[in-house]
């Protein structure tokens, strides 16, 4: 396996990104601009790393994600008055799984007067046209590339994990650093289905589109260039060298975060990963915690705090349907506690 390089930060593997921030997850991007040199594997058949854990270890998980609030549950309704909020956690693979819970959501999507997402279409089309416009905010178009930014066994591993990816060595050098995490989020199985991603707020998007439903989005379509640009090169290091860490069992860890998704135990993955972390060598624990609660914060919490004015102003004028990455959901500083400390009553859903 792949040893991390030693440095002053914590790390935190990019796996989280496609439940905290489904749009985030933005490989497809790789495939539309042409980055992918070869076909990948289709199939994906990861083992839950739960199944084998013992005991002990499991309680303790679970204790630590039971220690926010609304730590677990995908679907919930927020009422305040007359104002009605129905909420979705997502998770942005395609996964049969999400054709039964589309089906008991979609009434509430085509009976809302207002759908909410991270981005709509109106704000991936401005992304993928200020990508076009601007190709440095994905690549690096001037300076040293990745072999001369990174230490040299970060970038022997990076670019044998990019390498599985499809991207070869000579484009994997000209990634921006927190583009190359992103595509690490992903496992090569899965990349051949990042052309056309229809993870469940894909589907929430086209329900709503085809009832005529207007679609909005939760922030502005450059949310992803802001969060990234206030990590440090130090934290973007650090989560790629835990990210490579874990590269030979990506698949298993993958499907364990679908599993724990589809259980309704999206917190659950965020504190698996903090304890593998505990395990990595060179950090100590509060080292780990503090930097997980940094890139809660800048994935999750600022954001987070951003959305609920967009929600409460839309509930207004009418129920509203929204859906965004489901670890968004809990915590703090989630979505359902935020509303809850606004005057809105909670009530989890059945899916």
């Amino acid at each position: 396996m792949h040893q991390p390089h030693s440095t002053d930060v914590g790390p935190m593997p990019s796996l989280p990104l496609c439940l905290a921030s489904p749009r985030l997850c933005l490989a497809g991007l790789a495939t539309a601009f042409g980055l992918l040199s070869a076909p990948v594997a289709a199939d994906c058949n990861g083992r839950n790393l739960f199944d084998d854990m013992p005991a002990d270890r499991v309680a303790a998980i679970e204790a630590a994600a039971n220690a926010v609030p609304f730590p677990t549950g995908n679907y919930w309704r927020a009422t305040r008055g007359d104002e009605v909020i129905t909420l979705i956690g997502t998770y942005h693979f395609d996964d049969p799984r999400h054709l039964p819970t589309l089906d008991v959501i979609t009434p509430e999507i085509t009976a809302a007067a207002t759908v909410l997402v991270e981005a709509g279409p109106d704000e991936e089309k401005q992304l993928l046209d200020l990508i076009a416009r601007d190709p440095s905010k994905i690549m690096i178009t001037d300076g040293p590339t990745l072999i001369e930014q990174l230490p040299p066994d970060i970038w022997s591993g990076l670019s044998e994990a990019l390498a599985l990816r499809g991207v070869p060595g000579f484009m994997a050098a000209k990634f921006q650093p927190w583009y190359a995490i992103i595509m690490l989020a992903v496992p090569p199985c899965a990349m051949a289905r990042m052309a056309d991603p229809k993870g469940l707020d894909g589907l929430v998007i086209d329900t709503a589109r085809a009832a005529g439903v207007p679609v909005r989005g939760l922030e502005p379509f450059d949310t992803v260039f802001s969060i990234f640009d206030n990590m440090t090169k130090a934290e973007m290091v650090a989560m790629l060298q835990s990210t490579l860490a874990v590269e030979d069992r990506v698949e298993d860890y993958s499907a364990t975060l679908a599993d724990s998704y589809f259980a309704g135990e999206n917190r659950l993955i965020w504190e698996f990963l903090r304890f593998v972390t505990y395990e990595m060598p060179g950090y100590t624990r509060d080292q780990v915690d503090a930097e997980y609660a940094r890139m809660e914060e800048l994935l999750m919490n600022t954001r987070n705090r951003g959305w609920i004015p967009v929600l409460t102003e839309a509930a207004a004028n009418g129920p509203v349907f929204a859906a965004f990455g489901a670890l968004h959901l809990s915590g703090e500083a989630g979505v359902l506690n935020l509303l809850a400390a606004e005057g809105y009553t909670l009530t989890e859903l059945p899916l």
